[in-house]
Order: C-alpha cells, then sequence, then structure tokens
C-alpha cells in the first residue's frame, strides 16, 4: 500500500531548531521523526510513500540518496508554492501517479494508531475518506470531529473554543482516502483539508472517523519533542524501552561518569569523569565535559558540552556550543550550532544561533 506524508510546513513552532534543520529530519532517540513515522508506516504494510516537500527539501533528498528509507521506497514532491494541505496531497498524489486507496499522514505526528484496522473500517462502511480520531484534553488547538453511532462524521469544527467544542475527539491527521476524495482537490490550487476538503465530505455524508486510544503525540513544538523523546526513552510509546533503568548505548560510546533511569547514548559519544547523566538523550558525536549534570533533556548530535555545567528539562541543539559552568534549565531551547558564554545562566529561554 502507499502512503502521503506532509512534511513540507516550516516548523515555526519549534525554532531555533528548525531554522536550517526542517522539524521532521530532527533526531528523536536516535531515529530522525521522519524514520520514526516511516518505521510505523511499514509495520503497517506501507512500502512505498511520496513526501510532499516545500521547506528545504534538499535535506530530505540528500538524507536518502537511495531513494529507501526504512523499507519503504521514497519519491519527492516539492511544491514551488505552498498549497495548503489538501492542495500538497493532490499535488503528490499526481507527482508520484499513485491510482489507489491511500493513506495520508502528518509528519509531525508519532502514534501507535493502529492503521491495519482504520484501513479496514474505511473499507467496511464505504467511505470516501476516514480520519482517525485521539481524545484530548483541550481541543481547542485541533480539528474537532463529532460522528454518529456507525463512525459518520456529523460535522468538521477547526480549532474551536474549549467550551463549544462538542467533543474532545480531535483529528489526529492520519487519514485514509480514495482517488474520488482526492480528485475533489483542484490540482495546483491551494485547498485546505480541514476547511474545505472535510466539510465538502462531510456535507455529502462521504466522511467516517474511527476512535482510537493508542499512543499518539504532535510533536510539533519543543515541549511535546521532549515529550515524545521521553515517552520512547520510558516505554510509554509500542516501540520504546519497557525496562527501568535501562541505558542505550552504542559500542563506540565512552561513560566515565555515572548514569541514572532510562537513558540513551548515541555512537561516538563521551561522557566525563564525575559527570551525571539521569533520564535524558545524548544523541551521537556529543562530548560532555567532566563534573557535568543532564538531567531529563534531548542533547542533539554533536553537541559539546563543557566542564561544571548543569542542564536540566532542557533541548541542546545540533552542533551547539555549551561552555564551562553553564546552566541551561527548565525547558530551554538551544540552537543549532549555538555558541553560548562562559558561564552563562539561560531559563526557560530559547536562544538563536
Amino acid at each position: 500500500m502507499k502512503a502521503v506524508i506532509l512534511v513540507g510546513g516550516e516548523g515555526s513552532r519549534l525554532r531555533p531548531l528548525t531554522i536550517e534543520t526542517p522539524k521532521q529530519m530532527l533526531s528523536v532517540v536516535g531515529k530522525t521523526m521522519l524514520e520514526r513515522v516511516l518505521i510505523h508506516l511499514s509495520e503497517h504494510g506501507i512500502d512505498e510513500a511520496v513526501l510532499s516537500l516545500g521547506y528545504r527539501p534538499d535535506v530530505f533528498i540528500d538524507a536518502y540518496p537511495s531513494g529507501f528509507a526504512c523499507g519503504v521506497k521514497l519519491s519527492y514532491a516539492v511544491e514551488s508554492t505552498p498549497l495548503d494541505t489538501a492542495g500538497a496531497i493532490r499535488f503528490a498524489v499526481a507527482h508520484a501517479g499513485f491510482e489507489e486507496t491511500l493513506v495520508v499522514v502528518n509528519g509531525d505526528v508519532l502514534a501507535d494508531t493502529d492503521i491495519t484496522s482504520l484501513i479496514g473500517f474505511h473499507r467496511s462502511v464505504g467511505a470516501e475518506a476516514t480520519i482517525s480520531l485521539v481524545p484530548v484534553e483541550d481541543p481547542s488547538r485541533f480539528g474537532v470531529v463529532p460522528t454518529d453511532q456507525d463512525g459518520r462524521v456529523t460535522a468538521f469544527i477547526e480549532k474551536p473554543t474549549r467550551e463549544e467544542a462538542p467533543t474532545n475527539y480531535i483529528n489526529a491527521g492520519i487519514y485514509v482516502l480514495e482517488l474520488a476524495a482526492i480528485n475533489r482537490i483542484e490540482l495546483g490550487a491551494q485547498v485546505s483539508m480541514e476547511r474545505s476538503l472535510f466539510p465538502e465530505l462531510v456535507k455529502d455524508g462521504a466522511l467516517f472517523a474511527l476512535p482510537s486510544d493508542a499512543y499518539w503525540i504532535d510533536a510539533g513544538t519543543p515541549a511535546s519533542l521532549h515529550q515524545a523523546s521521553m515517552d520512547i526513552l520510558n516505554g510509554v510509546r509500542m516501540y520504546g524501552s519497557k525496562t527501568a533503568g535501562e541505558v542505550w548505548t552504542d559500542p563506540t560510546t565512552e561513560i566515565q561518569g555515572q548514569i541514572f533511569g532510562n537513558c540513551f547514548f548515541g555512537e561516538n559519544s563521551r561522557i566525563g569523569a564525575d559527570s551525571n547523566v539521569h533520564s535524558s538523550i545524548i544523541e551521537r558525536n556529543v562530548s560532555v565535559g567532566p563534573n557535568t549534570l543532564i538531567r531529563s533533556s534531548v542533547i542533539m548530535r554533536g553537541a559539546i558540552i563543557g566542564r561544571d555545567c548543569v542542564i536540566e528539562e532542557s533541548i541542546i541543539g545540533e552542533g551547539a556550543s555549551v561552555p564551562d559552568g553553564s546552566f541551561v534549565l527548565a525547558g530551554s531551547v538551544i540552537a543549532r550550532m549555538a555558541d553560548l558564554e562562559p558561564g552563562c545562566r539561560i531559563v526557560a529561554t530559547r536562544v538563536p544561533a
């Protein structure tokens, strides 16, 4: 089966991490966000996907020069101008020449949704389009999707106020679409799934939805990216660690300090003497100096952390330099290749390069 993966956005909510890197190419516990999406699709029989690209398409194309990743054959549909969600899907399908029922996923959604069951439900009810739904506490940031007892969508309400939302089940960003639904979209036009196509399908009684209680997260903000990483590390996700205190290391990892809780260490990472790492992710080629504390944080590849530093509940971007005696705390985000001042104290702040 084939899929369209929407990866064209600029990732503005994740800045400064995405100033030069598309968000789907950020690492999430040793694999890019895109690779984690592809692994999930492959588990459900998807063997070919087209990436709908806009921002920095070269990064994706250069990363997978063979046209394969995680067992999935890839092609690339690069928009010259933004086409919005539905327009992007129509363009990608035409570019790839797909002519069958498709799965469509948002590339910043990390989920354990049972896509096989979603496809089966879609076919059993004869839908033109089917949406996976997930419950959330606050639906005001999402598209709310009430249904009847048969799963037919009765309305599609994009980002209602919390008080006006008729349900807390939201659009999970995972769809099954027939070509009939895709062909409703004008090729080359800027069209929204949420504001145009879905309401049209609701009007015609052709849109269905299936609730899921599987793991789901929109990893499009620093806080949710951090949470998604910790969920994999701590076994909340289906494919995460299941053992308390488990440490994932590569044979090239050198650890001279002490490790506490679930931790991940990528290849060629170095932890200096008398340093403590608690429940954190240390990506490949990271160097941590002596007597440094890292707690509940994500250190992206190639970052250099000096001696006598404290990093807690924060994200250090790729290749960033945190000099001796620095404190990075409370959800701070340090950009790719940023070079901080020695002895700095950064609290709940996003620091550009």
